[in-house]
């Protein structure tokens, strides 16, 4: 990495980036935790290389797999890339990689390959057979016990004094306190012939990789005792709050398919929370089926510019739900004066809505629309929902906790509470679950028909 990289002026690896590839050799399976922004793809990409350019002329090969198939795609292949063009050949002794030999997803030199298979394919996997053989498992916190095990046959005939060699290299943030990637940190029976490696948020600052500006709004933005901040930002497992509304691991999954979305239908809804105060945005969230696009913000707007722009959204079709606590009531009106199909979301007001065990009511309104989002979200229901990946939006989604009152109704903590505890309002959340929130009287609104809460299909 020293010699064999054109570095620009000053940069160069971290410390701790030079201590794990150095650990490599020796302790044959390494595991790295830590906070986002570290360095894990370009720490991943220069093994590679190194495994590669100092095994050819031997049998070798480098299976790279990922949690999710676009990680591969999008982020650790276009690194290898990226670094390929920046490798001082003239001190690796050879010419510069072809293209015929640097595919898309795929190295291919003299004597061995690294390729790119997707994590729930355990038998590809399971199949890689060279004298010298390195696997790498990226973003590797949800990735199947199944493809962790399946490498196991590689290493049963490699070790010291033996000619056959196989390393490992598992990089993630962490997640929930769960899976093959959180048992190996953990130190689990069975597991103990891995080194494991926490880059803390501290070195990473000291190393330029993190600002602390950045970690620092992000403790107020998530709050310090939020699973997502301790996750990727101190790069600790931490699952979510037990009286949390909606688990951050729900949400990510959501994340994970729209990244993996290809198209779109036709826009449905529009959620819309328009803004209280100075510090508030006005937050536009347009939903095509079960895909929320984006997310549109707008900071100090008066109640006519808000009103045009959900106007112009309405025309692409659909209907819009609008907070009309204090300023949307203005907006609801003119909508409803312009012909625009809108239905006014009061928060505070009751609702007959119960949860999806027939068993619990709710105290109002945003209780049972912060509860249908969490029911939409979860894995079991099949919605499969799917959410940009916006740090502001999934630190609003994970934000609010919930609690059941007398008489089995559920209360979802306020907006103005979670204000106070976290110093920031859920403007993007809310609009978001108005966006996805059914109403019961929509069954007999002649401008919405009602929709099942699970298939959420488009009206």
């Amino acid at each position: 990495m020293r010699d064999c990289i054109r570095w620009p002026a000053g940069k160069g690896p971290t410390p701790y980036q030079e201590e794990i590839v150095g650990a490599l050799p020796s302790k044959r399976r390494v595991a790295v935790r830590g906070p986002h922004g570290l360095g894990k793809t370009a720490l991943s990409a220069w093994v590679v290389w190194w495994f590669a350019l100092t095994r050819d002329g031997e049998d070798w090969k480098i299976i790279t797999t990922a949690s999710a198939w676009r990680q591969l795609e999008v982020y650790l292949w276009p690194e290898i890339h990226k670094w390929g063009r920046l490798i001082r050949w003239d001190r690796i002794g050879r010419a510069p990689v072809t293209d015929a030999e640097l595919l898309m997803l795929n190295l291919k030199l003299s004597t061995g390959a690294a390729s790119a298979v997707a994590s729930n394919q355990p038998a590809l996997i399971e199949g890689a057979h060279a004298d010298r053989i390195l696997y790498l498992f990226d973003e590797s916190k949800t990735i199947p016990e199944g493809t962790w095990d399946a490498a196991e046959g590689a290493f049963a005939g490699a070790g010291e004094g033996n000619e056959l060699e196989a390393l490992a290299l598992a990089v993630s943030t962490p997640g929930e306190p769960i899976g093959r990637f959180y048992d190996i940190h953990r130190r689990a029976a069975g597991f103990e012939d891995w080194h494991v490696r926490h880059v803390t948020l501290e070195e990473a600052i000291a190393a330029g990789r993190v600002s602390p500006q950045w970690a620092e709004q992000r403790k107020r933005q998530w709050g310090e005792q939020s699973a997502v901040y301790q996750n990727r930002v101190l790069g600790q497992f931490c699952s979510s709050e037990e009286d949390s509304v909606i688990p951050l691991s729900w949400v990510e999954a959501a994340v994970a398919r729209w990244e993996a979305g290809a198209t779109r239908g036709a826009m449905t809804c529009l959620g819309v929370d328009v803004a209280r105060s100075g510090s508030d945005d006005t937050v536009l969230a347009p939903r095509h089926g079960v895909r929320i696009e984006e997310l549109r913000r707008y900071s100090l707007e008066d109640t006519m510019a808000t009103t045009g722009r959900v106007a112009g959204v309405l025309r692409q079709g659909g209907y819009a739900v609008v907070d009309v606590i204090g300023l949307g009531a203005g907006v609801v009106d003119r909508l409803r004066e312009m012909g625009m199909a809108v239905v006014a979301f009061n928060a505070a007001e009751g609702t007959p809505a119960l949860d999806s065990s027939g068993e619990l009511g709710f105290v109002n309104k945003r209780s049972a629309a912060w509860w249908n989002m969490r029911e939409l979200l979860d894995p079991t229901s099949g919605a499969d929902l799917e959410l940009p990946p916006d740090d502001l939006l999934i630190g609003d989604l994970t934000a609010p906790k919930w609690r059941v009152m007398s008489g089995g109704r559920i209360q979802v903590e306020s907006k103005d509470e979670i204000r106070k505890r976290l110093g920031r309002s859920t403007d993007s959340g809310d609009a978001v679950i108005q966006a996805y929130w059914r109403d019961p009287v929509m069954e007999s609104d002649a401008m919405v028909e009602f929709y099942d809460p699970v298939s959420i299909s488009p009206f």
